[in-house]
């Protein structure tokens, strides 16, 4: 039987990847390629596989782990009520428990036709930016919209008046394959109907979003900030449509602007912010850093609705809680690629490289050494993103802008684990709104800076899209 290189570069003659091709060719897996999370990375693949703790994870460490997944996992309740440390859900929210949007972990998806919540896709709101809303646009990023702030709510409280309903319909766009294959894509419109609390303002800006998988987030955390503002430069050095940029945002605790790296446009810059936010826009939950409820000037019922902080003040989210959240957040394991060293992912890759991809889809790094937790530290990652800001298109574009992002700018989404989102999830949605039934169909919308690389895709026969997919599907 001939050996694994011999079979490979049959293959990848038979993919027409030549030798003049200017991509590096991996004939094997390069060594520890298939621990995503270094050495906080698991094993399982099952649906459970992204709710796991960090490999290297001591046992007198997993409790807090656990305690923070009962927090993250169970439903919060109405205000007052005798479950004191987890009601005050509300009065205006999205869903009552993490879960509710992070299914196992994992990735959200828009509505179906009949669903009576968006649940795991919430809508993004804002205004134009102008001059009069200079301080609001440093520490928020955008200007909210005056009558339902920054997120829409379609759930509330008994009491209160949801703001109204979220439906996507969409639109076939075909595109075709070089060979003469055609894929329809679908293109989202969103509608929100009817509002509760008036009309919008007329310019305001709509931005669907999914929830985003949970794994890997602290080692996201831990990469040196100069590791990623060296992506941007060595892009711009090279000068080939490709030109990545950090999002700037505002950080609550430092009271000052600082990279983002957290959310569809990097506009949070650290985890425990992202927690933070998402427990108020959320679930409608206060926190010592956001210590009042979400609701707008117009929103009275909303106001005057019971509060499920303590009789000291003390925070619906206690700080307790909050850092308990944090450490499981952090410790979501990244699980093990499959079939890392296989003829037929190997050509993948090479045809992923042959894209292009990998100059935004950044493979690998090493974590910093003074990490948040300890086992996060001094580990080889590989999530493939630079996490910086790219143009991708109008295809793309929800035309809102978000601290330093543009309308067309999205942050360059992680790809570890992307192979198991059916396993997890039960779906295969992807992108920020869930648009792209199938990972081909998440490639195909690439536009901007990697309509290149989408160009390259397009000319790729079915055994090459086979092999494309394949690698990634191992991820």
């Amino acid at each position: 039987m001939p050996s694994l290189p011999l079979r490979l570069s049959a293959l990848l003659l038979a993919l027409g990847l030549s030798a003049c091709d200017d991509a590096p060719k991996f004939t094997q897996a390069e060594p520890g390629e298939a621990r995503s999370g270094g050495g906080t990375t698991v094993r399982k693949t099952d649906q459970n596989a992204f709710s796991l703790p960090s490999a290297n994870l001591p046992p007198s460490r997993r409790v807090d782990f656990s305690v923070g997944n009962s927090f993250f996992r169970n439903p919060w309740v109405i205000a007052p009520s005798t479950t004191t440390a987890r009601d005050g859900l509300g009065p205006l929210f999205n869903t009552n428990a993490c879960q509710g949007c992070h299914i196992k972990d994992g990735r959200g998806h828009p509505p179906a036709p009949d669903a009576q919540n968006a649940v795991s896709m919430l809508v993004r709101l804002s205004i134009p930016d102008t001059p009069a809303y200079a301080k609001v646009i440093e520490q928020q990023g955008v200007v909210p919209e005056p009558v339902y702030g920054g997120q829409f709510q379609d759930m509330a409280v008994p009491g209160v008046t949801p703001e109204g309903k979220v439906r996507v319909d969409y639109t076939p766009v075909m595109v075709r394959f070089k060979d003469g294959t055609e894929v329809e894509l679908r293109k989202p419109s969103l509608n929100i109907t009817q509002l509760n609390y008036g009309p919008m303002h007329p310019d305001t800006r709509f931005s669907a979003r999914v929830a985003p998988p949970m794994i890997g987030l602290g080692l996201l955390e831990a990469i040196p900030e100069e590791a990623i503002l060296a992506n941007a430069h060595a892009q711009a050095k090279a000068k080939n449509g490709i030109a990545g940029r950090p999002n700037r945002v505002w950080d609550d605790v430092q009271q000052k602007t600082v990279l983002g790296r957290f959310g569809w446009k990097a506009g949070q810059p650290n985890l425990n912010q992202q927690n933070v936010h998402a427990f108020s826009g959320d679930m409608g939950l206060t926190t010592g850093l956001r210590p009042f409820d979400d609701c707008t000037e117009a929103q009275a019922a909303c106001k005057q609705a019971p509060s499920g902080n303590g009789p000291d003040g003390e925070p619906e989210v206690s700080d307790n809680i909050l850092r308990l959240v944090l450490f499981y957040t952090r410790n979501l394991a990244v699980p093990a690629r499959r079939d890392v060293g296989t003829p037929q992912v190997l050509a993948g890759k090479n045809l992923f490289y042959r894209a292009g991809c990998q100059s935004c889809h950044t493979p690998k790094y090493t974590t910093a050494a003074n990490a948040a937790e300890p086992e996060l530290a001094n580990q080889v990652i590989r999530p493939y993103s630079d996490l910086l800001l790219h143009d991708m298109g109008d295809g793309l574009a929800d035309n809102r802008t978000e601290f330093q992002a543009g309308g067309r700018d999205w942050r360059t989404p992680p790809l570890w684990g992307i192979g198991l989102t059916e396993a997890v999830s039960g779906h295969t949605q992807f992108l920020h709104d869930g648009r792209a039934r199938n990972l081909l169909e998440a490639v195909l919308w690439h536009g901007g800076e990697a309509k290149a690389a989408q160009q390259q895709v397009l000319s790729f026969n079915a055994e090459q899209r086979a092999a494309l997919l394949a690698f990634l599907n191992s991820l």
